[in-house]
C-alpha cells in the first residue's frame, strides 16, 4: 500500500515536537494562557495567528509551522520585529528567541534604548567588549560581564519568578521573517 504525503493542512496543524534539551521539562510545561497571550497582540504586526494555550507544550518544541517567544521581552516593551540591534544578535548566534533569559533580554533592551535615544552606534563587537554571551543551564543564555568588570547596566540582573513557564507560539508565516526563524535550539551561543 503507498502512503500519500500529508497535505500543507495537515503540516500546518501538526504539534511541535520537544527537543528534550530541558532538564526538568515538567517544571517548564507552559502556563501562559489565552487571556495572556491576548495581551500580546499589539506586540506583534496585524494578522500574526497564535497558536491557542495547549498546557502540553514546552519552550524547546520545535516545528516549521509555529515559532515559540518569550513573554519576557513583550513585558518589557520590546515589539516584533525586533530592532535591529536585538535582530543581529540572534541573527548572529543562531539562538532562538526563547533561549534568551530575561536578564538577556532587559539588557537588549536598555542598549537599544541608549541606541535610540543617545544615536549611538553600537554593534555586536563592542558588546562583546562589555560581555560573554554564557549558558544559564538547559541551553538557555545571558550576559556574564567580564572578569574584573562591573555590570555596565545597573538593574538588569534582577531574578525573575516563572519565565521558564511563560512563552506562546506564533504561526510562522504570518509574521515578518517568521520562515527564516531558527527552527531548533542553537546549543552553543556565542558572540
Amino acid at each position: 500500500m503507498i502512503q500519500s504525503l500529508p497535505s500543507k493542512d495537515q503540516e500546518r496543524n501538526s504539534p511541535p515536537k520537544s527537543q528534550n534539551l530541558l532538564k526538568e521539562p515538567s517544571y517548564e510545561l507552559c502556563r501562559f494562557t489565552d487571556p495572556e497571550i491576548d495581551h500580546m497582540h499589539p506586540y506583534f504586526p496585524e494578522g500574526t495567528i497564535f497558536r491557542p494555550f495547549d498546557s502540553s507544550m514546552k519552550s524547546d518544541d520545535i516545528s516549521t509551522t509555529w515559532v515559540c517567544f518569550p513573554a519576557a521581552p513583550f513585558q518589557i516593551d520590546f515589539s516584533y520585529p525586533f530592532p535591529t540591534f536585538t535582530q543581529s544578535l540572534f541573527t548572529f548566534t543562531g539562538l532562538c528567541y526563547s533561549q534568551g533569559t530575561p536578564m538577556l533580554w532587559r539588557v537588549l533592551y536598555t542598549l537599544e534604548q541608549i541606541i535610540a535615544k543617545e544615536g549611538i552606534d553600537l554593534g555586536l563587537t563592542e558588546l562583546n567588549h562589555l560581555y560573554n554571551l554564557v549558558s544559564h543551564g538547559s541551553h538557555r543564555f545571558l550576559f556574564k560581564t567580564k572578569p574584573q568588570h562591573p555590570h555596565p547596566l545597573l538593574k538588569t540582573t534582577k531574578n525573575d519568578t516563572y519565565w521558564k513557564n511563560q512563552y506562546f507560539f506564533v504561526r510562522r508565516d504570518s509574521i515578518p521573517n517568521g520562515n527564516h526563524l531558527p527552527k531548533t535550539w542553537n546549543l552553543k551561543g556565542r558572540i
